[in-house]
């Protein structure tokens, strides 16, 4: 059985065996303002519920279960986080993150971010072999 905790050691082994040599090799997927899930559980998109100790994410168009790297540009901490919901609607934001990816990255607010999509899962044939 596949848990939060084995996708997140994964994400992290491939967030280290992929990353570049250097910040100035790696050229952002997209960048702009992060904020922070409130701490109540509740169901999203994906059907899952956010739970505050799960590294989760909401973007608006990157697939369930996608692994995004997600970078504080005023720090340089980052965090690894895989989407379950649809969000944030507020224009200007790119991404809603958990309670932990955000102690992750040492925000408690909106922070500038970028962000570097590490996976994304291959679409599912329908009625296919």
């Amino acid at each position: 059985m596949v848990t939060n905790k084995n996708i997140l050691v994964v994400a992290l082994l491939q967030a280290g065996l992929l990353a570049p040599a250097s910040a100035a090799d790696a050229k952002p997927d997209e960048c702009g303002l992060a904020s922070v899930y409130s701490s109540t559980s509740e169901e999203t998109a994906s059907g899952e519920d956010t739970r505050p100790e799960d590294f989760t994410a909401a973007h608006r168009t990157l697939a369930f279960g996608a692994l995004v790297n997600i970078q504080n540009q005023t720090t340089g901490r980052w965090t690894v986080a895989r989407i379950t919901d649809r969000g944030p609607f507020i224009a200007g934001r790119i991404i809603d993150i958990s309670q932990v990816a955000a102690r992750d990255l040492g925000i408690s607010g909106l922070t500038q971010v970028c962000l570097n999509i590490i996976w994304t899962p291959e679409k599912r044939q329908v009625g296919g072999n």
